[in-house]
């Protein structure tokens, strides 16, 4: 049995989960169980091929940039085509998970899509992520395509539904879930961390969908 406290759920093909996931290990008290899940097969995930105009989309990525801004994190480049298909990427993370190193590898390969505007479609850029954290390349092209490794990211995702994962990110405390890309704050603060009140209550900007 895990000894996290919480658990965050993500899928690398959203940015405000980027945005969460590198605030994971520097806000929340204690240690957090990393869960790669398929965003698309969730109740309520953003659909981000469904925006109603290039306005509307041109706003999105405008506050995104934002954002990252604010977090002091590298300047936003956008992956080519966005949305893109996160399934093999994600399944990777899955195989990465089973050898411990979801974190390091999630990290990277989130980095090489919202920081390099590199397409996590594309293979070579999958496996730049899985190299930085010292997973060799022929073992990752093989643990991805285990059946085991399909029915436990499939499982994972229909079991994330099942406790109230609507949408990633998301943080999993007991039976309380958090979502958004402030869930991370939120749930720190639910486990008992005073000082993300202040981080918390200082943020008026709205929340990028």
């Amino acid at each position: 049995m895990s000894s996290a406290s919480a658990s965050f759920y993500f899928d690398l093909s959203s940015p405000t989960a980027y945005l969460a996931a590198e605030r994971v290990l520097h806000v929340l008290p204690g240690a957090a169980e990393w869960q790669p899940v398929l965003a698309r097969d969730l109740p309520a995930a953003d659909t981000f091929d469904a925006f109603r105009c290039r306005e509307e989309e041109e706003v999105f990525r405008a506050e995104i940039a934002r954002r990252a801004k604010e977090l002091g994190l590298q300047s936003l480049r956008w992956p080519h085509p966005f949305p893109f298909d996160s399934a093999p990427a994600m399944s990777v993370a899955t195989y990465a998970k089973s050898i411990g190193r979801v974190v390091p590898f999630a990290q990277a390969a989130f980095r090489q899509a919202f920081a390099g505007g590199r397409d996590l479609q594309r293979p070579d850029n999958v496996l730049i992520a899985a190299a930085a954290c010292e997973m060799h390349p022929a073992a990752v092209l093989a643990g991805a395509k285990l059946r085991s490794v399909e029915r436990e990211l499939a499982a994972r995702t229909a079991q994330a539904a099942e406790i109230g994962v609507l949408d990633v990110p998301a943080v999993v405390v007991g039976e309380r879930v958090f979502l958004g890309e402030r869930a991370i704050e939120e749930a720190s603060l639910h486990l008992g961390a005073p000082a993300t009140r202040d981080r918390l209550q200082a943020t008026t900007t709205a929340e990028p969908r």
